[in-house]
């Protein structure tokens, strides 16, 4: 598999406009050619019988049942509204042809 070079790692932080120094360089291009090292290793990995999966983990519904349930009365909901207009809020104008 190849292998990243230091210019390589360079023109990508250079791109992703990140300012590395040269022992950070050095670091960064020793950490990402192990990884690609790593991935070679997975790749030779036979998966030929392992069906594809688009989690690694089982996913449970973390959300509750939509159930109707009371809720506040339009005079409850809008007791704290500072102006109101039979069901409405009434808020300040933005646009000054509609105030």
């Amino acid at each position: 598999m190849a292998t990243l070079s230091r210019d390589d790692v360079a023109h990508v932080a250079h791109l992703a406009r990140l300012g590395l120094t040269e022992e950070e360089l050095t670091r960064l291009e020793g950490q990402l050619n192990h990884i690609l090292d790593q991935y070679a290793v997975l790749a030779e990995l036979d998966t030929e019988h392992i069906a594809p999966t688009a989690q690694t983990i089982e996913l449970e519904n973390i959300l509750r049942a939509d159930v109707v349930t009371p809720s506040l009365s339009v005079d409850e909901a809008l007791a704290g509204a500072p102006e109101r207009a039979g069901d409405h809020i009434v808020v300040p104008g933005i646009i000054a042809e509609y105030e």
